[in-house]
């Protein structure tokens, strides 16, 4: 049976644009990002999370 080909991709993108809206898509990214790069940390032993600092512009 087949994998994701472009017109599935191309439909779900559609379908996340539609659900969650252009202005809510840049933040789930970040997060996800975030949980990701939190994930990988805890895989190679880092106990300690980096801190980042905000600055607010």
């Amino acid at each position: 049976m087949g994998g994701l080909g472009a017109p599935e991709i191309i439909l779900i993108i559609i379908a996340i644009l539609i659900l969650f809206g252009g202005k809510k898509i840049p933040e789930l990214m970040k997060g996800l990002g975030k949980g990701v790069k939190e994930f990988k940390d805890a895989q190679n032993g880092d106990s300690e999370p980096k801190r980042e600092e905000k600055t607010n512009v």
